[in-house]
């Protein structure tokens, strides 16, 4: 078995000898490698242990088609105790974007003046806290933030968004108590306040508009993916790169109003405040269920695959969340909101035709939004590098963090370089791999004294998605004759 070890702290770098000169590698997604003469030596920059030389061909045949003879050793989290390179340190800082709602968010890596600014939304019931390992590592190389979305995380209103009467039963009244927004009149403040698609999208413009200050490579796992995506369709200006994290491809079950007014006339609510009565007695049987801490526990063991992964922090965090008296109300908001003005598939077209540079990083294993609607993404948009990870979930940047990281850096530095940078698992030069799919097995360090393995594909610009669908169909099929035979 060989073994490549490979480290963006420096970016390993490939060195192809042509003709009479030697010249940079250049990724087949923005720059046309045509008229550089494929060539047999190869020299990559690896850890700081030295070189692998190895033959072209012979490194290629290695990584295609599935074949994973051949591992590559990544980078593993900052570990101080081990001497490692510290890791960066997070800031929690918050800014009040509009009256009572602040919105909080974390940031490290601001002492890199000249890097690049990267940008990370949660997905739905979380927050900044989901992407710490993202914000410790890659924060030594870029300057990052995490935001939690208003009417979640740490962004829930500092006040009551309703006021209750007293003409109101005694009994509302307990309600109002122990639940913001269950009075019967809105705040002045919150008057057509909905946690909405639309909401976060303008939230995000704030944030990078008067908090980061320049356009910014985002990032969004399933909810935030949406938002991302959207955020990129409407201010393209404002965005290097987006990269998708099983991102959902669905948000908001009832009409937009700006898009079909009088299809969206005829529902009697659509999240606003405050909350109709029976809307508050339904509110009130779904959150006893759903805030119960081993139904958290119970949804956290379905979105991760590997169940050894540390989920205490983001379980107590979730936990802290659903006790404060705005989110019991803010769920029923979100819930009932409306969808975007755009749906995935036009801001998704959007982007295509502003040219938008788009990443795809999805775990294989993922229960909600499987990688088939990444093959759908991949299908419209030909030349965007998509990658699967087996095993991994639902949140790939928290069970598999070394993979996505080492990913990310690679994809920055690809746009970055304008091209002259390979792409992740295209250091080998590979002149012809989009006609198929490359896949390698990437090792990392996970804890002391241990290392963790994990499959990594990248699937080429003629990736067929009726092929992907009958692939992950077989895949399927094993697994439940492996079972029945065990």
């Amino acid at each position: 078995m060989e073994i490549i070890s490979q480290n963006f702290l420096p970016h390993c770098s490939l060195v192809t000898w042509s003709s009479n000169r030697l010249v940079p590698n250049r990724s087949n997604i923005l720059l046309s490698s045509s008229g550089i003469k494929k060539s047999r030596s190869v020299i990559r920059n690896g850890t700081s242990d030295g070189y692998v030389v190895g033959e072209n061909e012979d490194l290629g045949s290695l990584a295609r088609r599935g074949d994973s003879k051949s591992k590559l050793l990544i980078p593993g989290l900052p570990d101080q105790s081990n001497g490692e390179a510290s890791a960066a340190r997070i800031t929690p800082s918050q800014c009040e974007w509009k009256p009572n709602l602040t919105v909080h968010y974390e940031k490290s890596g601001c002492e890199n003046v000249e890097a690049p600014a990267v940008l990370f939304l949660p997905g739905f019931g979380v927050g900044s806290f989901h992407y710490e390992k993202q914000l410790t590592d890659l924060g030594r190389d870029y300057r990052v933030w995490a935001v939690d979305f208003v009417g979640q995380g740490l962004s829930l209103p500092t006040q009551d968004p309703t006021t209750t009467t007293m003409s109101e039963e005694t009994s509302s009244l307990e309600d109002s108590e122990s639940f913001w927004g269950f009075g019967n009149e809105a705040q002045p403040w919150a008057d057509q306040l909905v946690y909405s698609l639309d909401l976060w999208r303008e939230q995000v413009q704030y944030i990078v508009e008067e908090v980061i200050g320049e356009p910014v490579y985002i990032a969004g796992n399933s909810l935030g993916g949406y938002v991302a995506l959207y955020f990129a369709a409407t201010h393209p200006h404002l965005v290097k790169g987006v990269t998708l994290l099983n991102a959902t491809p669905f948000w908001g079950f009832f009409p937009n109003p700006v898009r079909s007014p009088r299809l969206a006339r005829l529902f009697p609510w659509s999240g606003t405040f405050p909350l109709p009565a029976r809307v508050k007695k339904l509110t009130e049987l779904v959150w006893q269920k759903i805030s119960d801490p081993e139904s958290i526990a119970e949804i956290l063991k379905q979105v991760y695959k590997d169940h050894s992964t540390d989920v205490d922090k983001v379980f107590s965090r979730i936990v802290e969340i659903t006790q404060h008296p705005a989110a019991a109300a803010s769920f029923a908001s979100i819930m009932f909101a409306p969808g975007g003005e755009l749906s995935f598939s036009e801001a998704l077209s959007r982007c295509k035709e502003n040219n938008v540079q788009i990443c795809l990083m999805y775990g294989r294993e993922d229960p909600w939004v499987g990688p088939i609607w990444g093959k759908k993404i991949k299908k419209e948009l030909p030349n965007a590098p998509y990658y699967e990870i087996s095993p991994a979930g639902h949140c790939p940047h928290d069970e598999v963090p070394e993979v996505v990281n080492y990913l990310m850096r690679g994809w920055i530095k690809h746009l970055e370089s304008g091209g002259f940078e390979a792409l992740p698992l295209l250091e080998d030069g590979e002149e012809d791999w989009e006609q198929s799919s490359i896949a390698r097995e990437m090792e990392f360090p996970r804890g002391e004294g241990w290392k963790k393995s994990v499959k990594l594909w990248l699937y080429g610009s003629k990736y067929s998605f009726w092929g992907g669908v009958g692939e992950s169909f077989r895949a399927s099929l094993v697994k439940v004759l492996r079972g029945k035979s065990v």
